[in-house]
């Protein structure tokens, strides 16, 4: 798994690099066919202070790339909506994934006597 985090207008700290892999830790849980994930962290030149904070994630998954971005005053709050949504859309993405078709009674083959 490639993981790249990258900050835009902002210098990507260890402490913050450390929150966000702990919070990709959640998702790589519930889901490990994760070929990529890209990380943006960027500061707004915006009038309004409350979205002023973004961060975005593509991630890269077998059959699928799944975008998320959340803007919000702080940055780890931002971080943490962001990961919530990304965990709802890997879930949604896994159930999909996954065969739930079971073979009917009907179809069962009887043995023979």
């Amino acid at each position: 798994m490639n993981l790249t985090i990258s900050g835009h207008h902002l210098e990507v700290t260890p402490a913050l690099r450390e929150y966000v892999l702990t919070k990709l830790d959640r998702v790589t849980r519930h889901f490990d066919q994760v070929v990529d994930i890209n990380v943006l962290l960027t500061v707004e030149k915006q009038k309004e202070k409350e979205r002023r904070q973004r961060a975005e994630v593509t991630l890269h998954v077998k059959g699928r790339d799944i975008f998320v971005e959340q803007s919000h005053e702080d940055l780890y709050a931002a971080i943490d909506q962001l990961m919530d949504k990304l965990d709802r859309q890997v879930c949604r993405h896994k159930d999909k994934v996954q065969d739930h078709h079971h073979a009917s009674a009907k179809r069962l083959e009887v043995p023979a006597r």
